[in-house]
């Protein structure tokens, strides 16, 4: 029994080492620096962003025989951005119960990039609940700007809004919208306070955005909610829609954003945009997450 423990203890060793030398700093917000020679994350890093001892952490890629709880390696997890199959792998090493496993949700499968597709020419995406776009198609992709010409890492709800000159000028009613959104993503934000992904989103927006910070510094909290929303499209001009989300996975988790025209004239102009998308050979969006995050969020 001792030798297969310590076989263990060595396999999530390895393991660890392998996960926190595939990741950069910019993925959870640190500077690179200019003398940086180990690949990836230093332990120094990890130890810091899980809040927990460097020495600690060092013993346990040295594969030292010492105790680790659920919680430690939940913070390991969330701070090595891993995807549910590492996560579950994490703790089978450990041989420690997930206090928190939660339910895994759909990535974008063909099925769900097949149901976007047949959506249209009514705009649709996929986003988490951190307001990343993860898929959407091709109506979607110019109803508030060239979501193409995004690049992937700032296809995000939060940055296009509040950063954006474009999404931001195709928003009627840009003021509410901007606070409800800052409402929201604080209500989201109060289950994942302590995962690098939402801080470093967090940090960024303060950083880019007075408009931001000054709807973050009220502290206002919303839930979801469907409603009706006008857009002032570059190409086909107004549109009324009804949005309405379609949850694919657990509340709070990944959804399905659909809008629908509310009159005939919002119809037409869809079916115009949508026919501009083809006549463009614009392509269904790719899929899009941040490590770690495929979907799950």
């Amino acid at each position: 029994m001792e030798g297969a423990a310590e076989v263990r203890r060595h396999e999530l060793a390895a393991f660890l080492r392998s996960r926190r030398e595939r990741i950069t700093p910019e993925q959870v917000g640190l500077a690179r620096g200019r003398r940086r020679r180990t690949p990836g994350l230093r332990r120094e890093e990890v130890a810091q962003l899980s809040a927990v001892g460097v020495t600690w952490y060092t013993w346990l890629e040295q594969a030292r025989d010492i105790q680790v709880s659920g919680q430690v390696l939940d913070a390991l997890a969330r701070t090595l951005l891993l995807d549910p199959s590492e996560r579950a792998h994490l703790f089978k090493l450990a041989g420690v119960a997930d206090p928190a496993p939660g339910t895994p949700c759909p990535s974008i499968t063909p099925a769900l990039r097949q149901v976007l597709e047949q959506l249209e020419p009514l705009p649709a995406c996929i986003q988490n609940s951190r307001y990343d776009i993860l898929a959407y198609n091709r109506t979607y992709g110019r109803l508030l700007c060239d979501l193409d010409a995004v690049p992937p890492e700032d296809r995000n709800g939060m940055i296009l809004a509040f950063t954006n000159a474009d999404w931001r000028s195709s928003i009627v009613l840009l003021d509410e919208t901007m606070r409800l959104m800052a409402a929201k993503f604080r209500a989201s934000m109060a289950d994942h306070l302590a995962e690098p992904a939402w801080k470093m989103l967090l940090k960024r927006l303060r950083a880019e955005s007075a408009e931001f910070r000054e709807a973050w510094d009220r502290h206002e909290v919303i839930g979801a909610q469907s409603k009706t929303k006008q857009f002032r499209n570059a190409h086909v001009g107004l549109l009324t829609l009804d949005h309405t989300d379609l949850w694919l996975g657990p509340a709070h988790g990944p959804r399905l954003v659909t809008y629908a025209p509310t009159d005939d004239v919002s119809r037409e102009r869809l079916e115009k945009l949508h026919a501009l998308a083809l006549a463009d050979g614009t392509r269904p969006g790719a899929d899009y997450a941040r490590p770690g995050t495929p979907a799950t969020s």
